[in-house]
C-alpha cells in the first residue's frame, strides 16, 4: 500500500515522486533499470527547467555542470545569438549526473525506490514482480511507449511526427557559453557545454540512417572544432516525436513526461516540461482533483508546441530559414524576445507584438 505509485524511474518519474512527498504523501518508484539511467539528449537545461528543478529542491553545484548564457544559431555564415533574460541562466549537465542527483534527492525525501523490477499491467491492476500494487494514485512516467498509457486507455491513436537523434561527448574545452544550434538540410546539430573540458554533441534528423559522423560532414565548422577531440562516450541514439494526447489523466491515473505526449527535441524543453508537470500534478493530487492537472498540463505544453512548430517550419523551408536567420542576426534584441517568449517570460500581448515584428522585418528585408 502506498499513496502514489510511479511507473518509471527516469527524471520525470523521480520529479513526480519528489513533488508529492512535499505534500506529505508516500511514494514508490519502480523501474526495470538501475541508476544512473542514460538517454540520448542534448543535455541542456533552459532557465525555466533549472527553476522548476530548484522548486523540487534540487540544486546543481557548479562542478556538476556548465552555466549557459543563451542560444546561438549558425546557418550559412550567419550567426544570430540571444542571451537569456537578465537574472536567468541555463545549465549543461550530463544526463547521468542529473539522474544521480534526482535519485539521491528522492531517497532523501523518503521515496521508496525499486530498481530492476518488472512492471506489468493486467485488467485487474498494476503488478510489480508478481505483486499487485495498491495505491491511491498511479503515475505513468514510463516514456513514449508507455505501458500505463495503454493500460489506462489514455493512448492516442493519431500518428506522431518522428525524427531521429544521436549523441556523443567529446573531451575539449567549451569555446562558448552558449548552446549552439547548427542548421543544415533536414538536420540540426546541437553543442552543449557540460563541463570545463567536455561538450555534448547531438544531431537530429528526418533521416533514420544518418549517424553523428555522417552529419558532422555537413557542418564543417563544427567538425573543425572537434578535430582531434577525444570521444568520452559511445554514440547513443534515440527518437524524438511531436505528439499531443487528448487527456493525460483518468480516474486515479496520470501521465507525465514523454508518456503524456512528446515535443520535438528542437525546443530543448523535454526535461523542463517534465519538471513543471511534476509540480502541478502533485498539487492536483494533494487537492484530490486530477482535472486540475489535465488543464495545467495543456497550458504548459502549449508554449513548447508553438515553438516546436515554428522551428520545424524553418527546418522544412530553407527558403524561409535564411531570411529569418538574417533578421535575427541584424536584430539580436528581437531574437532575444523570441527566446524570452519560449521561456514564458513575455505576456501574451508582448508575444503577439514580437511575432508581428518578426513578420514585418521579413517583409521589408
Amino acid at each position: 500500500m502506498t499513496d502514489v505509485f510511479v511507473v518509471g524511474g527516469g527524471p520525470a518519474g523521480l520529479a513526480a515522486a519528489i513533488a508529492v512527498t512535499k505534500h506529505g504523501l508516500r511514494a514508490v518508484v519502480a523501474d526495470s533499470g538501475e541508476p544512473p539511467i542514460d538517454k540520448a539528449c542534448g543535455e541542456g537545461l533552459l532557465p525555466d527547467s533549472v527553476e522548476a528543478l530548484a522548486r523540487l529542491g534540487v540544486q546543481l553545484s557548479p562542478n556538476e555542470g556548465f552555466a549557459i548564457r543563451g542560444i546561438r544559431f549558425l546557418h550559412q555564415g550567419v550567426c544570430p545569438r540571444a542571451c537569456f533574460p537578465p537574472g536567468r541562466a541555463g545549465v549543461g549537465v550530463r544526463r547521468t549526473v542529473l539522474h544521480d542527483r534526482l535519485v539521491a534527492h528522492a531517497a532523501a525525501c523518503g521515496v521508496s525506490l525499486r530498481w530492476r523490477t518488472r512492471v506489468i499491467a493486467k485488467e485487474e491492476g498494476i503488478f510489480v514482480d508478481g505483486d499487485r500494487i495498491r495505491a491511491r494514485w498511479i503515475i505513468g512516467a514510463d516514456g513514449a511507449n508507455s505501458l500505463v498509457q495503454r493500460w489506462s486507455g489514455l493512448e492516442c491513436r493519431s500518428r506522431s511526427r518522428t525524427r531521429f537523434g544521436y549523441r556523443r561527448h567529446y573531451r575539449t574545452a567549451p569555446w562558448t557559453d552558449f548552446v549552439e544550434v547548427y542548421w543544415g538540410p533536414g538536420t540540426q546539430a546541437y553543442v552543449t557545454p557540460v563541463g570545463t573540458i567536455e561538450v555534448c554533441v547531438a544531431v537530429v534528423s528526418h533521416d533514420r540512417r544518418i549517424r553523428l559522423n555522417d552529419a558532422l560532414r555537413t557542418f564543417p565548422t563544427l567538425a573543425a572544432r572537434l578535430r582531434g577531440a577525444e570521444p568520452t562516450s559511445t554514440e547513443r541514439g534515440g527518437i524524438t516525436r511531436m505528439l499531443k494526447l487528448p487527456h493525460v489523466c483518468c480516474r486515479n491515473v496520470a501521465l507525465i513526461g514523454d508518456a503524456s505526449g512528446c515535443v520535438d527535441a528542437i525546443t530543448g524543453e523535454g526535461l523542463g516540461l517534465a519538471f513543471q508537470q511534476a509540480l502541478i500534478l502533485a498539487d492536483a493530487i494533494a487537492g484530490n482533483d486530477l482535472c486540475r492537472y489535465d488543464t495545467g498540463h495543456r497550458r504548459i505544453v502549449q508554449r513548447a508546441f508553438l515553438m516546436a512548430e515554428a522551428l520545424l517550419l524553418l527546418d522544412a523551408w530553407p527558403v524561409l530559414r535564411q531570411p529569418v536567420m538574417e533578421v535575427f542576426h541584424r536584430r539580436p534584441r528581437l531574437f532575444g524576445h523570441c527566446i524570452a517568449a519560449h521561456l514564458g517570460a513575455l505576456t501574451e500581448a508582448e508575444l503577439i507584438a514580437t511575432t508581428a515584428k518578426v513578420g514585418w522585418h521579413l517583409l521589408i528585408s
